[in-house]
């Protein structure tokens, strides 16, 4: 990337601006970079999540390793930053999930209920509202106008939106599938268009391509390529890119470093990160801000 998105790029009313740049300036890896611990997946996956480090399953352990390892922020939904925020308030910067469901029903139609509101995350001393929308599910419509109420809020009240866009549903598989460069560029165009201040989204790939509609089945680009096109559709959105389930360290150093040269603002990395024990965890964590993200500092002053 020759040009790195800042916030200066981006039209922001003060609230949000004031927000932003204490996420993105005065914790985590800092210059502009964001490396975000999320724990939302009990009530997504269930606790089977834990099972691989059973500390894990107390939400102080991720919050422990969040003010140890300095990150960016946590993702936590309403229970948990009620119950467990408190003792790290002002230490440990809270994206607070306004919507959430589990994995028990199918994805055929996918749809994630509100379950907090803008104010709700005002009180509890967030940063920013995370919302999760399905792009391609049959019920999109209710999704859509969901998440527009919720902007309307978050941007009365200054408060920025990251919105996780996440392809789902039949027409979706029937198209290459929900990580295909097709579902996840066209979700990283959709979270942009609906007003999203951040966008966090899977690593696309680019394989299967004879499924996908044209012109993507006549792609050439490798998964560096498409990384890159979906960073340019999502626009002036911010960029996070997931970890998703837990990989070996050399491939999750390797995915860190391709998705911050193709200009993504920053990591969202939960199992990744608290499946591992503490100090193996808070190694990784120093081994992501000093190999991968201290190399693509965002400077306030353009170029």
């Amino acid at each position: 990337m020759d040009k790195y998105l800042t916030l200066d790029d981006l039209s922001l009313s003060p609230g949000k601006r004031t927000r932003l740049y204490r996420l993105l300036y005065q914790h985590g890896p800092g210059n502009g970079t964001a490396l975000f611990l999320p724990i939302d997946q009990g009530l997504e996956h269930g606790p089977m999540d834990f099972f691989p480090n059973p500390p894990s399953k107390a939400p102080n352990y991720q919050l422990e390793l969040a003010l140890q390892g300095n990150y960016t922020g946590i993702v936590f939904q309403y229970g948990l930053a009620e119950k467990y925020l408190a003792p790290y308030a002002g230490r440990v910067p809270l994206v607070l999930k306004l919507n959430g469901k589990t994995a028990i029903p199918p994805d055929d139609e996918a749809f994630s209920p509100q379950i907090a509101s803008v104010e709700d995350a005002v009180r509890l001393g967030a940063d920013a509202v995370g919302y999760t929308l399905y792009v391609g599910s049959p019920a999109q419509s209710e999704d859509f106008l969901q998440f527009m109420e919720i902007r309307q809020e978050a941007d009365a009240l200054g408060m920025p939106v990251i919105v996780w866009a996440y392809p789902r549903g039949s027409a979706i598989e029937n198209k290459g599938g929900r990580d295909s460069i097709y579902a996840v560029d066209y979700a990283a165009r959709v979270a942009c268009e609906l007003g999203a201040d951040v966008v966090k989204i899977n690593l696309p790939k680019v394989d299967n391509l004879a499924a996908l509609p044209k012109p993507y089945n006549e792609l050439q680009d490798d998964q560096p390529a498409a990384v890159r096109r979906v960073v340019e559709s999502a626009g002036k959105t911010l960029v996070l890119f997931s970890g998703g389930s837990k990989l070996n360290d050399d491939d999750l150093l390797s995915k860190a470093h391709m998705c911050m040269q193709a200009g993504a603002t920053g990591l969202i990395f939960g199992r990744n990160m608290w499946q591992r024990p503490m100090e193996e965890a808070l190694a990784m964590t120093r081994r992501i801000k000093e190999e991968v993200m201290s190399r693509y500092p965002r400077d306030l002053r353009k170029p």
